[in-house]
């Protein structure tokens, strides 16, 4: 095992408008540092994530579809690869293994220092959460598939259908940010309010940083979980309907299904920009079921292995991060498309022994 979590430290040059992040920072530290000056890169959404595995996996964040994903904002990065070197890579020096890092995961090396480019924004955004009873599950399911594809790039919305553990009932509903003006929140936010009153409204003006911590998880040793995942490029009715008919709950698990959504920036780059192929992906969907820790998991994991594939064709690919424990290596070599080919070059140059192989292994062919 590889250690970075003491090798944190986070730079920001005002002037260049570029932050310098230590391999083992968390992306807390990064908004923080960036956020003091009324600047911005797009990272994930819950503080305590590394920077290093996030960002190499492509990097979704609350900011994604007006900025395009961490990779995207990746100006160069200080990577150790197997043979022990110490290389600088950037889109001139050690171009092939830079533009491998960003996408194809921990294939290639360790990298030991992000540089990423910063964005002008305001401290304030407007955020929260818009709850529904479940029986309006399918109304939001067709608003998200009609709106979220051309909603505002200053808007990200993830759409979530649960039944929590218990005999309690189940809910529907959205997490919004909108980071443009908060004059034009209600314009964008107007068609979830159109659904009716929420049981639960949590949306207002807060400040950024604290809405990054917002989803921070004080001890996740206590939650079991199983999770599958996959790229959307729409939502049509027949996965709606899979959605609805399938998903069920339990005393003992949580079940649930989040749409987290991509397009705006993301989709402006080309598929074979990075190693990050999906690029006309609406959406990101996840199917997940959590239990008590210590509790018999082999009914849940049974459970979302049966639904999982009703759902699972509507996909194409897989965020590298969300990867769930029985995938293959061929749905890996599909995951990544037309680039596969050339991450394999790069393994071949950077990694030939497969060293670093415990990720969505690219397998070296040399």
């Amino acid at each position: 095992m590889i250690d970075l979590s003491s090798f944190r430290h986070v730079r920001v040059d005002l002037q260049a408008r570029r932050a310098r992040v230590s391999g083992g920072s968390l992306l807390g530290a990064v908004d923080h540092e960036a956020m003091a000056h009324g600047l911005v890169t797009p990272l994930g959404t819950v503080s305590h994530t590394g920077v290093g595995g996030l960002v190499t996996g492509g990097g979704f964040g609350r900011l994604s579809r007006r900025f395009g994903l961490s990779i995207d904002n990746l100006v160069s990065a200080d990577v150790v690869t197997a043979d022990g070197r110490l290389l600088h890579a950037d889109s001139t020096e050690n171009a092939d293994l830079f533009w491998g890092i960003r996408g194809g995961g921990g294939n290639f090396g360790v990298v030991t220092s992000f540089e990423f480019r910063l964005h002008p924004m305001q401290r304030p955004v407007v955020a929260g959460s818009i709850i529904f009873p479940i029986s309006r599950a399918g109304d939001l399911l067709r608003l998200y598939a009609d709106d979220a594809p051309q909603a505002s790039e200053m808007l990200q919305t993830d759409l979530v259908v649960m039944y929590p553990p218990g005999s309690g009932e189940g809910f529907t509903g959205v997490e919004v940010c909108y980071s443009g003006r908060e004059a034009d929140a209600e314009q964008a936010l107007a068609p979830f309010y159109a659904l009716g009153t929420p049981v639960q409204d949590t949306v207002a003006v807060r400040d950024y940083v604290m809405v990054q911590r917002s989803g921070d998880v004080d001890d996740p040793r206590a939650r079991a979980s199983y999770l599958y995942g996959g790229f959307v490029p729409d939502v049509p009715q027949e996965l709606i309907r899979s959605i609805l008919d399938g998903l069920r709950g339990h005393p003992g698990r949580g079940t649930s299904v989040v749409l987290v959504q991509a397009g705006g920036a993301i989709a402006q780059a080309a598929p074979d920009a990075t190693a990050f192929s999906q690029r006309d992906a609406v959406a990101n969907l996840l199917c997940t079921v959590g239990w008590r820790h210590g509790d018999d998991p082999e009914a849940h994991v049974r459970y979302i292995q049966e639904f999982w594939p009703s759902l699972e064709r509507f996909t194409h690919g897989f965020y590298v991060n969300d990867m769930s424990p029985d995938i293959t290596t061929t749905q890996i070599r599909e995951n990544f498309q037309r680039n596969h080919q050339r991450l394999v070059a790069v393994k071949n140059r950077y990694d030939p022994t497969n060293l670093f192989r415990l990720n969505a292994n690219i397998e070296p062919t040399v």
